[in-house]
């Protein structure tokens, strides 16, 4: 994988995949399927420094995110996508 270190409070995550089943069992059609709302942190940038003090980010490699519908900036690398967003983009952490 093409190594990518995301700059200040920008954080990579990898979205999880659309349901194509219903809970009821229905097949979802591709023109219908939801874009994902959550995924896992693949890497984290170093912070952000406000006021000449640095502040760490709460997410780490690993977590399970929620995140807002339309946030972040999708990328391919290695034919793989990801999302790249602010750490203010991210509504929570799944337990």
């Amino acid at each position: 994988m093409a190594s990518i270190k995301p700059l200040g409070d920008r954080v990579l995550v990898k979205a999880d995949v659309a349901e194509e089943v219903t809970s009821s069992g229905l097949y979802i059609p591709d023109t219908a399927k939801e874009k994902p709302q959550q995924g896992t942190v693949v890497a984290v940038g170093p912070g952000k420094v406000e006021n000449g003090n640095k502040i760490d980010l709460t997410v780490k490699e690993g977590d399970k995110v929620l995140y807002g519908k339309y946030s972040g900036t999708e990328v391919t690398l290695d034919g793989e996508e990801y999302l790249i967003m602010r750490e203010s983009d991210i509504v929570g952490i799944l337990a």
